[in-house]
């Protein structure tokens, strides 16, 4: 595969996950129905705007190259808490599964050293 088609790649994988991620995060800033009775319904109605924000911000720290791995972090540990929400209360967890495989592949497209040790960079 050549560069170029492995950078439009990586653009449309990291453009799907982000946008997916601040689409959430503004449908819970600006109050979405669904979205609030959803979220009230799992216990977190108090902090809809606090994880709104903070979808946004962590979606921001992993589009912006020097703070990737930052952000990937952050958006792992969110999208792992909202699986297991879900879990808690018997819901579908193929959302939340499908936007954190988004990320997992744009991360190691951006980075493979968020996955492999700088060691093995020259062996793959």
């Amino acid at each position: 595969m050549n560069t170029k088609t492995k950078r439009i790649i990586t653009l449309i994988f990291t453009g799907i996950a982000s946008g997916m991620v601040i689409l959430s995060g503004i449908m819970k800033l600006t109050g979405s129905i669904d979205v609030v009775k959803t979220l009230t319904n799992a216990g977190v109605g108090p902090y809809i705007s606090l994880l709104g924000i903070m979808e946004i911000g962590f979606t921001a720290l992993f589009i912006y190259p020097k703070t990737m791995k930052l952000g990937f972090i952050f958006l792992c540990c969110y999208f792992a808490g909202a699986m297991a929400a879900e879990l808690s209360h018997g819901g579908p967890l193929t959302g939340a599964i499908f936007v954190m495989v988004l990320i997992w592949v744009s991360a190691f497209l951006r980075d493979k050293t968020v996955f492999l040790p700088s060691a093995m960079q020259g062996q793959v």
